[in-house]
């Protein structure tokens, strides 16, 4: 096989991929958008409250970053969840102008609750035996740990 028809054999595969992984992203993201309207949260109210779960304290900044958004939307999204009791803000114990975001135990709860729907939702429809899921997941981390990789990963690796 010539140089030219491999590029096109390559490009032909990389095109089938990235269809495959936008068609998947839509469906989880649609899954996902359902599932926290159940709870009465917006997507960024839930990928907040899932990030502050795992991270623990941290600064409204780590939490904009994680989130990828600018601190000033960071600040309604917070906003929202300390006023339904989820998260509350703290003066951190090294700086008291800095203030840390810390979920509440019901914040928690609701955390755990949401992403265990999520996680099931998703299963339900992408069907891959635990190999398979093992493979895909092995796949992933090196692709979404390469160069260019976001911030957005909480303390312990976990979206």
């Amino acid at each position: 096989m010539n140089t030219d028809a491999r590029a096109e054999v390559g490009s032909e595969r990389t095109e089938e991929i990235i269809e495959h992984l936008f068609a998947l992203v839509d469906r989880l993201r649609a899954a996902f958008e359902t599932t926290v309207a159940a709870f009465d949260l917006s997507p960024p109210q839930a990928k907040a409250l899932r990030y502050l779960a795992h991270a623990g304290p941290v600064p409204m900044r780590e939490l904009a970053c994680g989130l990828h958004c600018d601190a000033s939307n960071v600040t309604g999204i917070v906003d929202r969840l300390e006023q339904r009791g989820l998260v509350e803000r703290r003066a951190a114990p090294t700086d008291r102008r800095v203030k840390s975001l810390v979920v509440t135990p019901t914040g928690e709860a609701l955390a755990v609750e949401v992403w265990s729907r999520v996680a099931d939702g998703a299963l339900t429809f992408v069907g891959l035996t635990d190999d398979e899921q093992t493979t895909l997941l092995m796949l992933l981390r090196r692709l979404d740990h390469g160069p260019g990789a976001a911030c957005w990963l909480s303390r312990d690796g976990s979206v």
